[in-house]
């Protein structure tokens, strides 16, 4: 039945892109050669003769197990999604997923599909169509159950009803409730299989309070105070078997009061399994921490995680499992797909300029350190102010978070930039005098490096972070060439996510005068890529030291 009661604030931006075609598919014969050959080493023999299609839940009671029987179930399981609609690199896709979700359902009779949340804002393409393809290819594969991470906070009311509307699997909240102290959907769910009982629950990580924008109507509870109320309904009401936490929450700490996966499972005994997302971490075998399993498949659909739990006497006996990488398309989800692709590449395919090398983004470079990518957008936007509308900016800055994507060599789309900055952020201009110039760098000096909110600038600025000591501090920062005045007034340019307080800034409260120039980055960004186009310059990726850091980590 589909249950999800979705009264808050907050989605991703409609944004026009296009994408490449797939490539052809592979016929019937041979996926199902490919595929059953990699499932055998994890799978058991095929049960005979099974339904065409899944039956529904008995109403009477599951069958009463056998003392000495081991049963099984097939764990299948996805998150960070981010729009991958289609492959990438070769790897992923959603007609690709289903493809090998299919084998796997036709080879076993008893089969757990979940994900854990983030399948907002990535490719331009889902961007476009505010994920309705994704949740509609979701709904085909029949995903068992699935969570909200953080990015599913990105942006309005309407957009997050809409794609409540849509989906047609429980989404579980156990740790956000609405003003009236009500849960937001489902705080868990309990499937009955053959021989045990599976309780879930779902946890979204608090830090989305930070790094999204969430309605402030919404109430989010603590990750380990929940997910101690959840295990003990399910265990001691319920009388389910087996504990799953369904999470979006991280295996990297991202702050100090950020609770992990680790940190969960650490705390809260009686949970079997978590299956995790939010950090794009790649394992190859299980974390395990006291009594319970962590796993978590990377990112973007390239990889599927699958396991297989053996279970006897109503525990847990043995959990074996593996990251999938995945090939082979499925015909009914690549027919689906493609009114959308050909919307996208009709109109949105578009070349802009050229780029004359790899503005690199690797792992996530701009949450690092100084990047061509964070230094060419920060520049665009105060570019755009100084040259299109004659106004005075003293510096820009961005929050690493913000980039998604590289940038690469030969032919720039739109499609392209919006895949690099899938968010609606709209920039804002401010002043602020130095005295508070100098609290905001030495604020971005404290951010971690990995987290989001890692600053990008714009030239005009030169600094040092120094973590020697294990905390970031700000050394040498200067706006223009000369020390920064503490007196002095200073215009700058951001987005308005950080202007709005997101990841920790303080701006608001500190800024003088400001305007909502109703620009979004993207569009700027555009703009400044035609120019240098019109104006016959080449676009070559740069880095100049404004940013130096002493003792820090790369990816």
């Amino acid at each position: 039945m589909k249950r999800i009661t979705l009264l808050l604030s907050a989605a991703v931006l409609l944004c026009l892109v296009s994408l490449p075609l797939f490539a052809m598919p592979m016929t019937e014969a041979e996926i199902n050669k490919l595929q059953q050959q990699r499932w055998q080493a994890l799978q058991p023999p095929p049960p005979p003769a099974p339904a065409a299609t899944p039956a529904p839940v008995p109403e009477k009671p599951a069958p009463v197990a056998q003392a000495s029987s081991v049963y099984e179930l097939v764990l299948l399981h996805t998150n960070d999604h981010h729009g991958a609609i289609l492959p990438a690199g070769g790897l992923g896709g959603l007609a690709t997923r289903a493809s090998y979700i299919n084998i796997v359902r036709n080879t076993n009779s008893q089969v757990l599909l979940l994900d854990a949340g983030d399948i907002n804002t990535g490719s331009a393409l889902s961007n476009m169509f505010a994920a309705e393809p994704d949740l509609r290819a979701y709904n085909m594969m029949k995903y068992d159950a699935g969570i909200l991470g953080n990015h599913e906070f990105d942006g309005s009311m309407d957009k997050l009803l809409r794609q409540g509307q849509l989906v047609e699997f429980p989404i579980i909240t156990s740790n956000i409730k609405t003003a009236d102290g009500q849960y937001l959907s489902d705080p868990y769910l309990v499937k009955e299989y053959d021989g045990f009982k599976v309780g879930i629950f779902g946890i979204t990580t608090l830090r989305t309070l930070t790094i999204a924008s969430p309605d402030r109507s919404l109430i989010f509870i603590n990750e380990i105070d929940a997910a101690k109320e959840m295990v003990d309904i399910l265990r001691n009401q319920e009388q389910v078997d087996i504990v799953i936490g369904l999470t979006h929450i991280g295996d990297v700490k991202e702050a100090p009061d950020h609770v992990t996966s680790p940190d969960l499972a650490a705390a809260v005994p009686g949970i079997d399994i978590i299956v995790d997302g939010h950090s794009h971490s790649l394992f190859e075998t299980p974390l395990k921490v006291g009594d319970t399993y962590i796993v978590t498949a990377n990112e973007f659909g390239k990889y599927l995680g699958e396991g297989k739990l053996s279970i006897q006497n109503k525990k847990l006996i043995k959990f074996e499992w593996r990251p999938v990488q995945l090939i082979g398309p499925d015909p009914e989800i690549t027919a689906m797909l493609a009114s959308y692709i050909e919307q996208a590449n009709a109109s949105l395919k578009v070349v802009i300029g050229q780029a004359e090398g790899t503005f690199e983004f690797g792992n996530r470079l701009p949450r690092y350190q100084e990047t061509s990518l964070g230094n060419a957008i920060a520049d665009a936007s105060a570019w755009y102010f100084r040259i299109a509308y004659n106004q005075h900016v003293d510096f820009a800055f961005h929050n690493g978070g913000n980039i998604r994507a590289a940038l690469p060599a030969g032919s720039i789309t739109q499609e392209r930039i919006l895949t690099i900055l899938p968010f609606e952020n709209y920039l804002f201009k401010g002043t602020m005098k130095g005295s508070d110039v100098i609290k905001l760098f030495e604020h971005i000096a404290l951010i971690p490096q990995g987290a989001g909110g890692f600053a990008q600038a714009s030239e005009d600025v030169r600094y040092t972070i120094d973590y020697t000591s294990g905390t970031g501090q700000l050394v040498n920062l200067t706006i223009g060439g000369a020390p920064v005045n503490p007196d002095r007034i200073y215009t700058y340019v951001t987005n308005d996510y950080l202007f709005g307080g997101g990841d920790g800034y303080d701006i608001k409260s500190k800024t003088i005068e400001h305007v909502n120039a109703s620009l979004l980055l993207s569009f700027v960004i555009t703009e400044s890529i035609q120019y240098i186009r019109d104006q016959g310059w080449p676009l070559i990726p740069y880095t100049d030291g404004r940013l130096t850091i002493i003792g820090g980590v790369t990816p």
